[in-house]
């Protein structure tokens, strides 16, 4: 079972972030942590990525550069700035207060296995 596009695209920017804030990378392998974190839960594809990362860099919470790969190709590597990590740090308090604002309302119990 995958989850909702709706509950995947309202996370793309803090699952971004949160990536970049652990060092610097690039779009294919942002997509590979992605699903390997998600345990395959979330397949993002670059149409998906890459707007989220234009419109971060247009926000200058990352920045980009060019670098050679180990195959000689040039990678654009984006890198978290500070207000990235201060964005960060508010998108982590708004998921935690609506998490906890559902689990406040109650209802029966999720099944975590």
């Amino acid at each position: 079972m995958s989850l909702p596009k709706e509950l995947v695209a309202a996370s793309a920017t803090p699952i971004v972030l949160s990536i970049l804030s652990r060092g610097d990378n690039y779009g294919y392998a942002i997509i590979e942590e992605v699903r390997r974190v998600s345990g395959g839960e979330m397949e993002w594809a670059d149409g998906m990525l890459y707007p989220i990362l234009h419109r971060l860099e247009k926000k200058q919470h990352v920045t980009s550069y060019h670098e050679q790969a180990e195959n000689g190709r040039k990678r654009k590597y984006y890198k978290i700035t500070d207000e990235g990590l201060a964005e960060l740090v508010q998108q982590r308090k708004n998921w935690k207060n609506m998490s906890d604002i559902l689990f406040e309302l109650g209802g029966p119990e999720p099944c975590f296995s």
